[in-house]
């Protein structure tokens, strides 16, 4: 869709499906640890549940940690997405040294902090997170808007997601596996005068029928400010 010198191009952004420290509560960050057997029939219900929406994607990205990035291939698979493009900036908030510590331990060294959402120093700032993953969308539909259609599929991860969500204004809730929103990007064209690319939020995706995981840990949360209260999520499937 163009309009006033620019295109806007909608994109997906899911959650990658459960991976092995997602299923015994260690804090991932930036660590790699791959899909479980659930997190690989996660990706495969969800991209039966993309099949049959209305939208056909143009372009499929991800982060290059393997637990997105096999998800996304899992899903392209299925969707006849070839072409699988890689970006390092979609990848996890750095959680510094709680990178592999549960929940557990993580109360046990910092006491109280998870309860008020505070985070260690060498943990990435959410101001980080949000300038590299904004840069990687906003390129990303710049690259998609020159497709037919132009809508773009991109696996990325819960704390990523949620940092995106709580930058553009709205209260951001734990997202499942799998779970993810909906954004419109508007990009001008090379060379263009129009004034730079925006970022909208859009509707939250919710993979019904998908088995749900992810949202019941701390971990992949950009801290700050609690998550959203129970009685205002999502009703649970």
């Amino acid at each position: 869709m163009s309009g006033l010198g620019t295109t806007t191009v909608p994109v997906l952004l899911v959650r990658h499906g459960q991976s092995e420290w997602n299923a015994i509560h260690r804090w991932q960050g930036t660590a790699d640890s791959p899909l479980t057997a659930l997190g690989r029939e996660q990706a495969a219900q969800t991209a039966l549940v993309l099949a049959g929406l209305d939208t056909s994607f143009d372009t499929l990205w991800s982060s290059d940690l393997s637990r997105a990035a096999e998800t996304a291939a899992i899903i392209g698979g299925v969707l006849g997405l070839d072409e699988q493009l890689i970006d390092d900036r979609l990848r996890e908030a750095h959680a510094g040294e709680w990178e592999g510590l549960t929940p557990e331990t993580i109360e046990a060294g910092w006491p109280g902090w998870l309860a008020t959402h505070r985070r260690p120093a060498s943990f990435e700032p959410f101001e980080s997170v949000v300038r590299r993953a904004t840069a990687a969308l906003v390129d990303i539909a710049a690259h998609t808007a020159a497709l037919p259609g132009s809508v773009a599929l991109v696996v990325a991860h819960s704390g990523v997601i949620r940092s995106i969500v709580r930058q553009l204004g709205r209260h951001d809730e734990r997202v499942p596996n799998l779970g993810g929103v909906w954004v419109t990007v508007a990009v001008a064209p090379p060379g263009s005068t129009t004034p730079g690319a925006r970022i909208e939020l859009g509707d939250l995706f919710d993979p019904q029928g998908v088995v749900v995981s992810g949202i019941d840990i701390p971990g992949e949360d950009p801290g700050d400010q609690p998550d959203q209260p129970d009685a205002d999520r999502r009703p649970q499937r």
